[in-house]
């Protein structure tokens, strides 16, 4: 059985993939989500949140055995090495589940949607990428509002993402996210009718798309 096409959906924190991700699904699009699945591995009662435990301790458990998040991701961010050894816990278990998801996707072609596309060694999984691209300065902003934080933590966390000189130079397609959020459906509609011809076999390839928001 060929495996449908998949398009890995990616950019910078707060670039805004969640919007452009909503936007494909109202079109029908399956879309699959890494930090959705990354959520759901570190449930109660998973192994890798037990694995999270042991490395970090329990003090980074809440009292119903939950996992702290906003606690976790302050000490990844300041440790490299604590960084690193959380991704060895989650990241083979975020491509299982993505890849599960994908393939029992029902839509012509499937989303998946990951932040870490290059950092993560995930680019296989998928057969085109498409970055939402905006300026530093904007997702700083957008993530300090979205968050709460200071900018200190927040260019961590930026930091701590893939380049996105690295980003672009894998793209096949580009959406420029720093205009009104309205227009996101209508770039997300253009892109959808090139992904459709491309899975359903109309066309044999589909040229770099570049679309300014």
């Amino acid at each position: 059985m060929t495996r449908k096409l998949a398009v890995g959906l990616t950019g910078g924190i707060a670039s805004g993939k969640s919007a452009v991700s909503s936007a494909f699904e109202q079109l029908g699009v399956t879309t699959i989500d890494a930090d959705t699945v990354a959520r759901e591995i570190v449930a109660p009662g998973q192994p890798a949140l037990d694995e999270i435990a042991d490395r970090f301790g329990t003090d980074i458990l809440d009292r119903d055995g939950g996992l702290k998040r906003g606690d976790l991701r302050r000490i990844v961010f300041d440790d490299d090495a604590a960084r690193h050894d959380l991704e060895a816990i989650t990241h083979p278990r975020i491509r299982a589940g993505l890849a599960e998801q994908r393939d029992a996707a029902e839509s012509d072609y499937c989303i998946l949607v990951v932040p870490l596309l290059v950092k993560s060694s995930m680019l296989d999984l998928v057969d085109r990428v498409l970055v939402i691209d905006a300026p530093e300065m904007t997702q700083l902003e957008r993530l300090m509002s979205r968050d709460d934080i200071d900018e200190t933590l927040a260019r961590k966390m930026i930091a701590a993402q893939d380049a996105r000189s690295e980003r672009l130079a894998m793209a096949d397609d580009v959406l420029i996210n720093t205009g009104p959020r309205k227009d996101i459906a209508d770039l997300a509609a253009a892109l959808h009718a090139g992904y459709l011809r491309l899975a359903q076999g109309d066309i044999a390839d589909l040229p770099p798309l570049h679309l300014p928001g």
